[in-house]
């Protein structure tokens, strides 16, 4: 159990590509990240990342009705149908090629999915036990180019879906013998967005060069008439369809294929076909200004549409009369996704380049969610000392502070103007300690949230590694230009000392936990010790094999770890400079070969090296991580490899796979340096010369897999690493709770009886609860044995904990069985709790009503306990005077008190009282 971390949350990051969606309550944003999906709960401020992971970047995600299912698809077409209940992947599909976008049917029972030119329509899984969760329906065959966009009418008879030849293609979802396809024009540029009227056949189609077009139709929804030949079941396919027989073969299931042609159908029955009127066309960009329209949505009930522009604006506007509700410019970057939640109140924008996620509420005009991750790579890490938080600076030059039970950044520092190469807390707890190459040093205030001080050297340098000791009074920072120590006081923000020696770039500063001696690693292969009391000398020095990249010390002060270049980690003892151990784990990194390398990973030379190192909080193991999607996980005493623990499987980054892939490569090189594709994927063609449009220094690169720092928490229960896919949180406490009575429909007071009478009490507890009913809770819960609590309240669900906690809470006020609720509470509180604790800022109010309700019975009770004291004192006092000295057998009845006794203690108890 010890080393059981499992994935718990990816910090850092909220939003990479692909489309937004809300949740079925509107109340949560479902963001993909990279090759994973977060879920960001707006109304109780926290994230979550799903534990699920696909092999390329998530492109598109198309969620139910229900919002019980999701299916997430990545670059290469590679399909997860994931449960959004469990958080668990249900299915695996592939549909081979890259899809573009993907809708599920208002009524659930159907998907679409645009791939190439092509719409296919499947079975909505979970409807009905199948063997197959995706089963192909029909195939769509109309656009000439790729497609991008599709809507649903609100019966989910017919879909729309737009595509890059600039048409727009009603389709048909059942054989209607009046609508089989409609093909619509009237744009110049690719179609971005269409949109189905609230219960109507009515379109609006949006472009990318800002044009709007409205269309009426003549016919309702109601007035689709089916055709008879479609009762019969059975593919029906036309004469000409061979070149799609493989096409149905790859999906892997036989469909009719639908093949739309641009002239209207024409259908020898007497049936009036539905037919389109182009009723008005408007223009979003005024005259001599050009921006490119990027993404759109339509909210059907309220009829507003929000369009999103490369440009970073954003417009409201009410159909169909096209009037301007609201503008506003909340980016200067693109705006690659818009969702709107189901009531309309908010709207989601997602910035891909920049990496930002924000919920805007337009009627109050005021941000609901603004969350933004570090736009480069993450260069470090450091927790508080107490857990809570973690600090994170990346090659952005901000500064960043998230809170591990949100999972959300709450604080963001900007005042370095280059990359932030190191950042640490202080022992307080509420400073912060950065380093950067602009050649500072700053230290910042989590009181005022503000920078307090900037260290600076007497010449420019670069400053690539940092330390604070254990008082928080010395700041030192390492230059690798000069390679120089710098030492500065906290208090006064004095320049102290300079301290020299080192032949080579200082890659890595610590101070030890128990003294003041600080150990420095540098590229000259040493390790100096320097004693901060005794004029900043050199204490010792330790010779290397090799580079050293980073050091650290054990908790308790007693140990040194080194990470070499040449893939060893060595220990020394800093009280006798004698080296205890090492360890060789070159072949434990794994270090994977770049797209551009001619020879395998195994044969390569470059990497294998850990370049991050973090003792545990009992100091008996070691994390180790560097150039390589693995982390590794030591015993120190036995000096072996414990777990690797595999950080990502996103081939979407760059040094990933092992082996040499031939067929890329070419007598003219390896095919990852085409550069394919248009411009920079922004919709943005590469320009002609002396043409104002494109950009052709714009290029498409793959960041290389890494892991730059790696942080135990003082806690002991996680640790985090940042990598090139983010920050990411290994935790022994799963934050996924699952309750497996949510699939139980039979829930009835019967049934909870029942299971009382079987004297399953915890079976009965979970079902009382989910019933809800106060009295029930009541009477399962008092039947419980007293000696069974303990049992019970191991036995339990985690996500029933916090209920029961909080409902003996409010029992304890009003039952007299105080010491039987005292004992759930205890018993609740000892067994669980850790996992309480990091959920403390959820559960706090429960506390402070258990506290509170605790504390009265205290105050009560002492009262009439020292009253009991007194009385039972003259009790004792007049059986003396009566001459009782025997004690009572049990069979005795004790002696009856005489009338003038009995009025002689009320008196005085009277008296007491008074």
């Amino acid at each position: 159990m010890k080393f059981a971390y499992r994935f718990s949350n990816l910090l850092g990051a909220v939003y990479r590509q692909g489309n937004l969606s809300f949740s079925k309550d509107g109340n949560a944003v479902i963001s993909p990240v990279g090759n994973r999906v977060s879920v960001f709960d707006l109304k109780n401020n926290t994230s979550e990342t799903l534990p699920i992971s696909t092999t390329k970047n998530i492109t598109c995600v198309g969620v139910s009705p229900d919002g019980s299912l999701a299916v997430v698809v990545d670059e290469d077409g590679a399909a997860l149908l994931v449960s959004l209940i469990t958080r668990a992947v249900l299915h695996h599909f592939h549909f081979h090629k890259p899809v573009s976008s993907i809708r599920f049917s208002p009524d659930g029972r159907k998907f679409v999915v645009t791939k190439e030119n092509v719409a296919l329509l499947y079975h909505a899984p979970g409807k009905q036990r199948e063997f197959n969760a995706f089963v192909l329906d029909k195939s769509y065959y109309g656009p000439y180019d790729e497609t991008t966009c599709i809507d649903w009418t609100d019966d989910s008879k017919c879909f729309v879906v737009g595509s890059k030849d600039m048409s727009t293609w009603v389709f048909g979802a059942e054989r209607w013998a009046n609508l089989i396809y409609y093909s619509l024009g009237g744009h110049k540029d690719i179609i971005v967005g269409c949109f189905f009227e609230k219960d109507s056949l009515d379109l609006y189609t949006v472009s990318q060069d800002g044009a709007l077009c409205v269309w009426e139709s003549d016919t309702q929804l109601d007035g689709l008439v089916l055709k008879k030949s479609s009762a019969n079941p059975g593919p029906q396919r036309q004469e000409g369809d061979e070149e799609e027989e493989d096409e149905d073969r790859v999906e892997g299931e036989e469909a009719e294929v639908i093949r739309g042609k641009t002239e209207p159908p024409k259908d020898k029955k007497e049936v009036k076909n539905v037919r389109y009127k182009h009723r008005s066309k408007h223009f979003f960009n005024k005259e001599g200004e050009f921006n490119n329209l990027t993404a759109a949505a339509y909210h059907k009930p309220t009829h507003i549409l929000v369009t999103g522009f490369a440009s970073g604006i954003f417009h409201l506007h009410e159909l169909p009369e096209f009037n301007l509700i609201h503008s506003l410019s909340i980016s200067d970057q693109r705006i690659a996704s818009v969702a709107v939640n189901s009531s309309g109140d908010w709207i989601a924008f997602g910035c891909s380049r920049m990496g930002q996620l924000l919920v805007w509420e337009w009627q109050s005009e005021s941000y609901v969610f603004k969350q933004q991750g570090h736009f480069n790579n993450m260069a470090s890490l450091a927790y508080s000392p107490d857990g809570q938080y973690i600090v994170t600076g990346g090659d952005d030059g901000k500064v960043k502070v998230w809170n591990t039970n949100s999972g959300l950044c709450f604080v963001t520092f900007t005042e370095h103007t280059s990359s932030v190469t190191n950042v640490t807390f202080t022992s307080s707890g509420f400073v912060i300690v950065s380093a950067s190459l602009d050649g500072t040093v700053r230290a910042y205030d989590l009181h005022r949230y503000r920078n307090f001080r900037t260290f600076t050297s007497p010449r420019p340098a670069q400053f690539s590694s940092l330390a604070v000791d254990v008082s928080g009074e010395l700041v030192s920072a390492g230059a690798q230009d000069s390679f120089e120590i710098f030492l500065w006081s906290m208090q006064t923000g004095r320049l102290l000392e300079v301290l020299g020696g080192h032949e080579g770039p200082v890659s890595s500063l610590c101070f030890s936990p128990v003294q003041s001696i600080l150990a420095s690693a540098s590229w000259d292969r040493t390790i100096r010790l320097w004693d901060m009391l005794d004029s900043w000398q050199v204490k010792e020095t330790l010779l290397l094999t090799s580079d050293g990249l980073c050091v650290t010390y054990r908790p308790d002060g007693q140990e040194l770890a080194v990470a070499t270049l040449n893939g060893e980690i060595s220990f020394w003892n800093p009280q006798t400079a004698a080296q205890t151990g090492s360890i060789t784990g070159r072949h434990d990194l794994e270090t994977g070969r770049k797209e551009t390398d001619k020879i395998t990973a195994k044969q390569s030379a470059k990497g294998k090296s850990f370049t991050a190192l973090c003792y545990s909080a009992d100091g008996e193991s070691i994390l180790a991580g560097g150039h390589s999607k693995f982390v590794c996980i030591y015993n120190v005493k036995e000096q072996m490899l414990l777990k690797k623990f595999e950080i990502s499987c996103n081939l979407s980054f760059d040094a990933m796979e092992e082996f040499l892939d031939r067929r890329k490569m070419t007598e003219f090189g390896s095919l990852a340096l085409v550069d394919e594709g248009a411009g920079d994927g922004d919709g943005v063609d590469i320009s002609l010369p002396g043409v104002r449009r494109g950009d052709m220094s714009s290029r498409h690169f793959k960041p290389e897999i890494r892991v730059s720092s790696l942080r135990f928490s003082p806690t002991g229960r996680s640790w985090a690493a940042t990598t090139t896919e983010g920050l990411l949180v290994y935790s022994l406490d799963g934050s996924l709770v699952f309750d497996p009575y949510d699939l139980d429909l039979d829930v009835t007071p019967a049934s909870i009886r029942k299971q009382l009478r079987l004297q399953d009490w915890a079976s009965a507890i979970v079902l009382a609860f989910r019933l809800n009913e106060t009295a029930l809770k009541q009477e399962v819960l008092e039947a419980v044995p007293h000696e069974q609590i303990p049992v019970v309240c191991g036995s339990l669900p985690d996500v029933y904990v916090e209920k029961l906690l909080g409902f003996v809470a409010t029992c304890l006020e009003k039952s007299s069985h105080l010491q039987f609720y005292m004992t759930w509470a205890q018993n609740l509180l000892m067994l669980h709790g850790q996992k309480l604790k990091n959920r403390s800022a959820s559960i706090l109010p429960t506390l402070q009503s258990l506290q509170k309700s605790i504390q009265r019975h205290s105050d009560s009770l002492s009262k009439l306990c020292d009253f009991n004291m007194y009385n039972i004192r003259y009790a004792a006092a007049l059986s003396k005077q009566k001459g009782i000295k025997r004690p009572m057998k049990e069979e005795e009845e004790p002696d009856e008190m005489t009338s003038e006794e009995m009025s002689e203690a009320s008196l005085e108890e009277s008296d007491m009282m008074l």
